[in-house]
């Protein structure tokens, strides 16, 4: 089933800027008018790579992808296109002198990594090379510095190019230059030009879930006026006769992140048809140009097949745009065959749409004022701590908790933002690290909290209160020692929080000490104002506190097992019902289906052993993915075609056995449900905890790395 929220103008643009690039390598206009040309090709055609660069950056981030498993991925394949290219134009090469007498191994070198071997494979080098700046800058310096960063980079290349009479004025600029234009032949390469762009896209990739409709407007003028802005400016510098080339203008930036950003606004199926066909026409174009003038000469047809501009264009554009639809139908039919094939052992599909859902109903459930901590611990239940932070990001949420130091450095480094609160120990050792990644530290006890004081290093933490849960905090009776803390130098306090034990518990006494613990916090925070203190953000509910609980004020609510549409069990007590749904669904397939006797026995031990003659499937998924052994003989069950397969024997490392003779049209590689919905059965994840005999939260944390996870 497509999705109806990609962002199809972003594709159309895609084609339009491949068709752009194309005119440059032309000048269609350049027989009717010069200065329609110089527009055409000088200056709006001039978007097209940035736009280029905006769209990878913004994939690379979209949807939970930031990672740093998709960046190498991302430059496999980037490089891959690009060896291909290489190989592609060869005889191109050849063809016009490229490999002769003067080539140098130095030279040669420059062109693969800043230049291109033919002049417009420069893209690739350059989005690869930026792409890793821009990440990098991001992860070590968050969004705001790596943009600042990249912008200064995109400011001295501007002295290389469209500015470079300025750079020729200073003696120093100009042998700074000199000297850098024998490493690189332009400043329009993936150091200097890439960044800015690339680090834009990201950002809106990360941050937000495109763009409101209602800002077209506003967008639509942004784009054009800095357009007009752009238009003036090139025509300045042309006059002025600084350019040296003319690819970076200072207008370009805001101009295409105008337009970026007003093509976000309008969302609908996912066109991978233009995706294909304009990466063919921007790859091939110089191969369709050189074939037609080879064909035009041959037949004798160059003067009015190639000796005018706009038809020839035109021409190449057309063959081009044929190509490139025949391109797009054999790589969709090599991903389908591909993405049958890969399907793997066993995947976990994790819905956004319920996700998103989810996170609505409880923040709208929370009240006004109260917002939602998204708890991610645990590689957010085993749902991908990673993916589903960045759909939550773009939905506007902004503070996260984790249990460790390695779980809130993978969020950064996954590019997350707002406040990832560490819920478990962190020792002060580590206290520059939690600043490096800017992560916020709860305090676990007085002496941990002395302890972060002293190692002088300017933290945000959050105070963790003991009123009964007898874990981490510190003790609710220890008022001078708090305000102790409280009053340090060293340490930010952004929040001060407690932990209810009972809030899903069923008999009185579980009611009791969740008012008891209730009445404790409240009282601590009323002692600290009557003393003077200015409270932090405060939060005691998790999801059954928000569901059981009185409702008292807070400003967040930790929600958990909720957050993914689950409940750790049956038995929980839930006062009240919201309109959740499972994000996860766990999936596999039948690898092989056997006949088997009566009185035949299978799997270690022999403990399985029919009693009539019967249908045995093998699905390779076990305890070695995260599913119980527990769940042997029987205990457990899953879907297939609809109904329930009992487990037959035990459950082994990597495989189990499902009995499948009251489902006789079962075959091989047909699916099976281990956790969700098939037909009108339905395995809920705390259906398959009960019948292992704990609660879904240990179900789902413990799903291992050998299950893919995968955003549907």
């Amino acid at each position: 089933m497509e999705r109806k929220d990609a962002y199809p103008a972003v594709d159309g643009f895609r084609l339009a800027a491949a068709l752009l690039a194309v005119s440059i390598h032309i000048s269609p206009l350049e027989a009717l008018s010069g200065e329609a040309d110089f527009v055409l090709t000088r200056i709006l055609a001039r978007t097209a790579v940035p736009f280029f660069f905006m769209t990878s950056g913004f994939f690379l981030t979209e949807g939970g992808s930031g990672t740093e498993e998709n960046m190498r991925r991302f430059t496999g394949q980037m490089l891959a296109l690009y060896g291909v290219s290489i190989l592609l134009y060869l005889p191109l090469n050849v063809y016009m002198g490229y490999f002769r007498e003067g080539m140098t191994l130095a030279g040669f070198l420059r062109d693969l990594v800043f230049d291109g071997t033919l002049y417009h494979l420069w893209y690739f080098p350059a989005v690869v090379l930026g792409a890793w700046v821009s990440w990098l800058l991001i992860r070590r310096f968050g969004y705001g510095k790596a943009f600042a960063a990249a912008g200064f980079l995109y400011l001295a290349g501007l002295l290389g190019d469209s500015y470079f009479g300025l750079a020729e004025k200073a003696k120093l600029l100009r042998e700074i230059y000199e000297d850098l234009f024998t490493v690189s032949g332009y400043t329009r390469n993936g150091l200097f030009f890439a960044p800015v762009f690339l680090t834009a896209g990201m950002y809106l990739g990360a941050s937000r879930d495109g763009e409101a409709p209602g800002k077209r407007r506003f967008l639509a003028a942004g784009s054009l006026l800095s357009f007009l802005a752009m238009a003036g400016e090139a025509h300045a510098v042309r006059a002025l006769g600084w350019p040296r080339h003319d690819s970076m203008y200072l207008f370009l930036v805001p101009c295409v992140c105008f337009l970026f950003r007003f093509l976000l606004t309008f969302r609908g199926v996912r066109k991978k048809a233009l995706r294909d066909v304009s990466m063919f026409l921007y790859v091939a174009h110089p191969m369709v140009m050189v074939g037609l003038r080879f064909a035009a000469g041959l037949f004798s047809v160059r003067e009015w097949l190639t000796g005018h501009p706009l038809v020839f264009y035109l021409l190449v554009c057309a063959v081009s745009l044929a190509a490139g639809y025949g391109f797009h139908c054999l790589a969709a039919g090599r991903r389908r065959t591909r993405a049958g094939k890969s399907r793997g052992r066993i995947w976990a599909e994790i819905s956004r749409e319920n996700l998103k859902n989810n996170a609505e109903a409880l923040r709208k459930d929370m009240g006004e004022g109260c917002k939602l901590m998204a708890v991610v611990k645990a590689d957010a239940y085993g749902h991908g701590a990673v993916c589903v932070s960045r759909c939550l990001n773009r939905q506007g949420i902004r503070h996260f908790a984790v249990a460790s130091l390695e779980e809130g450095v993978e969020l950064r480094r996954g590019g997350i933002l707002g406040e990832i609160l560490i819920l478990g120990w962190t020792s002060p050792s580590e206290a520059g690290k939690l600043r490096r990644y800017r992560l916020t530290q709860t305090v676990c006890s007085l002496r941990h909290g002395r302890a972060l004081e002293r190692t002088g290093v300017k933290l945000q933490v959050q105070l963790a209160v003991d009123t009964g849960m007898h874990r981490l905090g510190v003790g609710v009776g220890k008022v001078s020692g708090i305000e102790r803390l409280l009053s340090g130098k060293n340490l930010d306090f952004t929040g001060i929080y407690t932990h209810l034990a009972t809030a899903d518990g069923t008999a009185p006494e579980d009611r009791q000490l969740l008012e008891l613990q209730e009445r404790r916090f409240s009282g601590l925070l009323e002692r600290l104002k009557e003393d003077g203190f200015s409270l932090p953000a405060v939060h005691f509910q998790s999801s059954y506190g928000l569901l059981n609980g009185k409702g008292a004020p807070a400003d967040y609510v930790r929600t958990g097992i909720l957050l993914y549409g689950a409940r750790s069990s049956r038995d929980c007590r839930m006062d009240r019902t919201l309109p959740l749904c499972p994000v996860l669904s766990l999936k596999s397939s039948l690898i092989l289906v056997r006949q088997m006797k009566a009185g035949d026995t299978a799997g270690y031990g022999r403990a399985f052993q029919a009693e009539r003659d019967c249908r045995i499937g093998v699905v390779p998924v076990g305890y070695g993915d995260g599913w119980p052994r527990s769940l042997s003989c029987g205990k457990g069950a899953v879907l297939v075609r609809g109904k329930y397969a009992p487990i037959a024997g035990r459950i082994c490392m990597d495989q189990m056995l499902v009995d499948l003779t009251e489902i006789p049209e079962a075959m091989e590689g047909d699916g099976v449900t281990l956790i969700g919905r098939d037909g009108e059965e339905e395995i809920t994840a705390d259906l398959a905890a009960g019948w292992a005999g704990t609660i879904a939260n240990e179900l789902l944390s413990r799903l291992g790395k050998r299950v893919k996870r995968r955003l549907v």
